[in-house]
């Protein structure tokens, strides 16, 4: 570049957003001798050991770092970083954090001293499995907040449910918000729940919300905090044998663009990692309710709780297209010993369906309940079914007698459906 262009680009930095971009292959500390003093992205993938200098090289610069990322690093190596990492920082922006280590090695825990618990132009927090007991110190700093996601949290990580709450209250601008917990060990103390509070925090920006962990966290969450625009909410939970959630059905309730099914429909999909029942908005928005668990029983009766326990019954008894669907990334390894009962159990809440979609993998599960629904008890459950769609166009053998005695009975109890391919 010939020097008078060098010149005009050099002498307006901000109003051109010059950055200076470090990565693996980048050698920082010679790189930085020769350009000005413009602000610093550094993004690290899986930096190998001889990387380690050029890492430390460009985090001397913190009154320059606007954007870190970190991403599958060992732990011996973020322990160099987050040391390195102490004193306040004044641009950064953005800061990924991830670690590579899996669930059976010892985590390096972030010291309270990181950033000196100060970024006040933090716009993106993205940690996963990086513990971190000073993130509140840091959160309310971070007024400016957008996206927050912690990912894969590990016991040591552990905050208080009211502590986030407090601490994202003062992110008025708080767009994402992902928590999720790496196990079940992560849940409050029973000694130590209080009840909920007189008032809620509200969040007026926060359009998405995804959470993986125990019900009881989720509950003291939610009692806390109101989101009038979120319109995307994925909740997961570790598989319980009972769950109670009226926190969470009420948080649903006063969430106006959660409450509406603009589709009208659900999905159950059953995995080889657990269940969930969506109900879809439009492709992008809508609300997730899920289990963790592998034994089809265990998910044939967590979907059934999920159902009746967790979604304000008011929105399910709008679902007029209900879809059961089987999930390939693992598929279910279903047991051969499920009672008939399960399956009528996670129908009797959708009292509006009218068309019921059944994939070619669970309608021989299915069928055999359905022929079970004869005499008296034809229109007990589904009773507003009009139409069965079954995946596999021609049915054969036992689905299709199970099936067709469904079918006639509600012929004779003058309910009629169809039967037609999907």
């Amino acid at each position: 570049m010939c020097r008078k262009w060098r010149n005009i680009v050099f002498g307006s930095p901000r109003r051109l957003h010059l950055q200076l971009i470090c990565s693996n292959e980048t050698p920082v500390r010679e790189t930085l001798n020769v350009w000005p003093s413009l602000p610093i992205i550094m993004k690290y993938y899986d930096p190998p050991a001889s990387d380690v200098d050029n890492v430390l090289a460009a985090l001397e610069h913190h009154d320059r770092l606007c954007e870190v990322t970190l991403w599958d690093v060992p732990s011996p190596q973020l322990e160099e970083f987050s040391a390195a990492m102490k004193e306040p920082s004044l641009a950064l922006t953005h800061l990924w954090l991830k670690s590579n280590d899996d669930k059976a090695a010892p985590v390096h825990v972030i010291p309270d001293s990181f950033l000196g618990g100060s970024a006040p132009r933090l716009r993106l927090l993205f940690l996963r499995r990086v513990p971190f007991p000073g993130l509140p110190k840091l959160l309310f700093s971070a007024t400016g907040l957008v996206h927050l996601e912690l990912h894969n949290i590990p016991h040591s990580g552990y905050v208080l449910p009211e502590t986030i709450a407090t601490c994202i209250s003062t992110s008025t601008g708080l767009k994402r918000l992902v928590l999720k917990f790496e196990s079940p060990q992560s849940r409050p103390a029973r000694q130590s729940r209080r009840p909920p509070p007189q008032s809620r925090s509200v969040l007026p920006a926060l359009i998405d919300f995804s959470f993986t962990g125990v019900s009881e966290y989720l509950e003291d969450l939610v009692a806390r905090i109101d989101a009038p625009l979120l319109s995307y909410m994925s909740i997961t939970f570790f598989h319980q044998l009972i769950l109670h959630t009226p926190q969470l059905t009420q948080f649903i309730s006063r969430t106006p663009t959660l409450k509406l099914n603009g589709q009208r429909q659900a999905r159950m999909l059953f995995s080889g990692l657990g269940v969930s029942c969506v109900l879809p908005r439009t492709h992008s928005k809508g609300l997730l309710l899920g289990m963790l668990c592998r034994q089809s029983d265990w998910q044939l009766s967590s979907l059934s709780q999920v159902c009746t326990s967790s979604f304000p019954q008011a929105l399910i008894q709008t679902v007029e297209h209900l879809y059961i669907l089987e999930d390939t990334h693992p598929r279910p390894r279903w047991q051969d010993d499920i009672e008939i009962s399960h399956w009528l159990e996670i129908f009797h809440p959708f009292t509006a369906v009218k068309n019921l979609y059944l994939s070619k993998e669970v309608a021989p599960r299915i069928a055999p309940s359905l022929q079970e629904l004869v005499g008296q008890r034809a229109t007990e459950t589904l009773p507003a079914l009009q139409s069965l769609y079954v995946e596999d166009t021609h049915p054969s053998g036992p689905v299709q007698e199970d099936i067709g005695k469904f079918v006639a009975a509600r012929q004779v109890s003058d309910h009629p459906i169809a039967i037609s391919s999907w």
